[in-house]
């Protein structure tokens, strides 16, 4: 199986992404946001960084990136598609993923781990996501919002992926790190084969960099088929 990475000018978790991926035994490979085909692919990763410098808003001017197109009709197909971080502002602002993604609540940079829980384990993304997980996020601007109707449509479709939780799988106050709506840290589009979330799982791919726990989400690239 062959995943794409793509590459913004100011993408810096793109060699995160490729190491995650090749710890979990695909092929990876980057594809820079000024081509217009991804070539022949199985998924797409959207890494983290800071596109475009985060000018306008975070993801905005990366979303019209020629590559994007290739990614909208490789989604419309059914093709599996991760966006991580800046890679969740980018599905975000490409309106491939509902929602968008405002400073943290406290207006701080924030780098640590946390704990999520998955909410929706129909998603071939989630389904073995069993207890909790424990993965890293390093954001200033992952705060989760959207309008009351789409919140309502999101929570009633089975589309919130992932939520902040404490270690007893409570999604409290604190646990809510940004203050993200309903403490929502990973959404799925309507069909769920694209997966935004503000964590980092290509960051818990190895005990030895602070835990594996990733690999139980990028591991369902390896169970499904475009």
């Amino acid at each position: 199986m062959k995943a794409a990475v793509l590459r913004f000018p100011g993408s810096n978790c793109d060699q995160d992404a490729l190491f995650g991926l090749k710890t979990i035994g695909l092929e990876a490979e980057y594809v820079w946001h000024g081509d217009t085909e991804l070539g022949r692919v199985d998924c797409v990763f959207v890494p983290g960084g800071f596109s475009y410098g985060d000018y306008l808003r975070c993801g905005a001017m990366a979303a019209v990136s020629p590559i994007m197109s290739a990614v909208r009709d490789f989604a419309a197909k059914g093709g599996p598609v991760i966006g991580v971080c800046n890679g969740f502002q980018i599905l975000c602002e490409s309106g491939l993923l509902p929602g968008a993604l405002l400073l943290n609540e406290k207006q701080k940079f924030l780098c640590l781990d946390v704990w999520l829980k998955a909410e929706n384990r129909d998603s071939f993304w989630t389904k073995d996501c069993e207890g909790l997980l424990k993965i890293p996020i390093a954001h200033g601007e992952g705060r989760f919002i959207c309008e009351d109707e789409t919140l309502k449509e999101i929570e009633g479709e089975g589309q919130v992926a992932f939520r902040y939780v404490n270690e007893k799988g409570e999604a409290t106050q604190e646990a809510n790190v940004n203050g993200s709506m309903n403490s929502i840290s990973g959404v799925l589009n309507r069909s769920g084969n694209v997966l935004g979330m503000m964590p980092h799982p290509e960051r818990a791919v190895n005990p030895l960099l602070g835990g594996d726990h990733g690999k139980l989400i990028l591991e369902a690239l390896l169970k499904v088929t475009v």
